[in-house]
């Protein structure tokens, strides 16, 4: 499903997730800020569109069925290593941010986050309002963060997590399922 929004002669931006109504209201919200936007449902569909034609800007969604967004985020540098990602998620973390950064992305946003905060983040344009307070986290927070860190020093291996942990797997993996805790 490769949808166009916005205008000819635009900045181009591939927007990738899975929640229909999200991907819906992002693209028109950054097509009226001036982008030409292209969306993408899952990982195959962003890199197919991605070779047909490079994106200047991609926002692409961590967690994905059928993949992950850092292969995304990978395929999208390899097409054109100019493609500014951002990494874009409902399950953010210190780790996962880290990884992203690591491998070329230009930000990270957690869910939900608005058109305006995603144009800062992809131009470098943070004003104040758009700029993340860093706080301490809570014990709970913490752990949460410390889990996902093992979790991709692991390759996402369960099993060897929880054993590195110290914790019963099925422990960690109602641990995994949760959303993350407040700061």
């Amino acid at each position: 499903m490769n949808q166009e929004v916005g205008k000819e002669g635009a900045l181009t931006l591939l927007l990738v997730d899975d929640d229909d109504v999200l991907r819906e209201r992002l693209g028109r919200a950054l097509a009226q800020r001036g982008f030409e936007v292209s969306l993408a449902a899952n990982g195959e569909e962003a890199i197919a569109i991605a070779r047909r034609d490079a994106p200047e800007y991609a926002v692409v969604d961590l967690r994905m069925p059928g993949g992950s967004g850092i292969d995304v985020l990978d395929a999208l540098r390899a097409i054109d290593p100019a493609t500014r990602v951002l990494m874009l998620t409902g399950y953010g973390s210190i780790a996962t941010a880290v990884e992203a950064t690591r491998r070329g992305a230009v930000g990270y946003l957690s869910k939900p986050a608005d058109a305006d905060e995603v144009v800062a983040a992809l131009t470098g344009r943070a004003s104040a309002d758009t700029a993340a307070v860093i706080d301490t986290p809570t014990l709970a927070r913490a752990e949460w963060e410390h889990i996902q860190r093992v979790l991709v020093d692991c390759a996402g291996n369960v099993s060897e997590t929880a054993r590195r942990l110290g914790i019963h797997r099925r422990s960690l993996q109602r641990k995994l399922h949760k959303y993350p805790p407040a700061r």
